[in-house]
């Protein structure tokens, strides 16, 4: 899944297209995350496509495209992959054409579900074949009781994700994986289908809108970022802008671990250094920086913290040896 990069080549230029998550990569808050504009024209100019991921399915395409024009990152509908399109997909899938719904979500949600042909019904009396669950701050307890009642009675169980948490300006709030959990408390022996990371059907389907053969995915959490990437067989760029830290990477386990290391995403602009390890498990990282971390102290933490992931797969556990133990 790794490539050798040359050293004076840049890091984007082994990839045809560079999917970004979107909180922690691009912007943080109101802001655009710096260098983020110029690192996304930057990869155009070298005709790389450029792809938008996010797991939040309340909101349409293009209201997260106009968001990202507002704070100076180019980008159009066709940019941006929300979860609700990877889950219209599963549905596609899953079902007969024109199946009956039962979607617990917005209307964002709803809208991508009937576009593809299904449709959408208001209560477990109207017996749907699916009950689709995505991020709702208006959901009602009697909704999601009718959702129980929908898949005792046979209907089947989709999550646009299992996010227990979302970011906001106040701080965090509870995300779809509280209303998942509130279904998940009445079947404990089932699981809903999930569209979302760190399950592969959003990256998957990314690729597909894209065109894309080989693409690269940009993350900030290991859980869900560059666990997602592990899951589709896809190369990571790990950014350090974000919710995960020094800390985090190096107590990583196998399949939280990227295939390269940046910064920030005009990481992704520039020369590749450093030389790949044969010596981890199946999914772990290369030993590989990019010209972003030439700094010495970047260089520390690097050895540090690669050196502390083990051949045998375990994450390390005395992390305070870590030469960079930041926080």
């Amino acid at each position: 899944m790794t490539a050798v990069v040359g050293p004076q080549q840049a890091l984007c230029d082994q990839y045809d297209a560079a999917l970004f998550d979107l909180d922690g990569v691009i912007y943080l808050g109101p802001n655009a995350v710096p260098g983020a504009s110029q690192a996304v024209d930057g990869l155009r100019a070298h005709a790389v496509r450029v792809g938008f991921v996010t797991n939040n399915a309340a909101r349409p395409p293009q209201v997260v495209a106009d968001q990202l024009n507002r704070i100076g990152v180019r980008s159009t509908i066709d940019d941006v992959v929300t979860s609700a399109q990877a889950a219209a997909r599963m549905l596609q899938e899953t079902l007969e054409p024109g199946a009956r719904v039962l979607c617990l979500g917005t209307r964002a949600l709803a809208d991508e579900i009937s576009s593809v042909g299904f449709t959408l019904v208001d209560s477990r009396l109207d017996e749907p074949a699916a009950v689709i669950q995505g991020y709702d701050p208006d959901m009602t307890w009697p909704r999601v009781t009718d959702g129980v009642h929908a898949i005792a009675a046979g209907a089947q169980w989709f999550a646009c994700n299992l996010d227990l948490t979302r970011p906001t300006d106040l701080g965090l709030e509870p995300g779809v994986g509280t209303q998942v959990n509130a279904v998940r408390a009445c079947f404990p022996d089932r699981e809903p289908l999930v569209a979302g990371k760190p399950f592969p059907a959003l990256l998957r389907e990314t690729e597909r809108r894209l065109g894309s053969q080989h693409p690269i995915f940009v993350g900030d959490r290991l859980d869900t970022d560059i666990l997602g990437a592990f899951n589709t067989q896809m190369d990571s760029l790990f950014v350090f802008t974000g919710a995960h830290g020094v800390r985090d990477l190096v107590e990583a386990v196998p399949q939280e671990r990227p295939t390269h290391l940046g910064y920030d995403v005009r990481a992704l602009l520039a020369p590749c250094g450093g030389q790949p390890s044969t010596d981890w498990s199946h999914g772990a990282a290369s030993r590989r920086y990019d010209s972003s971390m030439e700094h010495s102290s970047w260089k520390r933490f690097f050895r540090g913290a690669t050196s502390n992931w083990t051949s045998s797969g375990q994450p390390c556990s005395s992390c305070g040896s870590c030469p960079m133990m930041v926080a």
